[in-house]
């Protein structure tokens, strides 16, 4: 088997937009994620309307949804 064909393992942190921070495993030290288990519409019933570049507000705009 070859050495050094694998990438370093760490034990890093995530950090949510929300504020939530866990420990995971990765190759990557320090991630920031945009959405996690604890804001995620999925896992919380809850919807939440992520809006990249206006496309909410262009939408209603276009269909006169207020």
């Amino acid at each position: 088997m070859k050495k050094d064909t694998h990438p370093k393992y760490f034990k890093t942190t995530a950090t949510c937009a929300c504020g939530n921070v866990f420990e995971i495993g990765s190759t990557k030290k320090d991630i920031k994620v945009e959405i996690c288990s604890n804001c995620h519409p999925y896992f919380t019933g809850k919807q939440k309307l992520v809006d990249s570049g206006g496309r909410v507000d262009k939408f209603k705009k276009k269909y006169g949804i207020s």
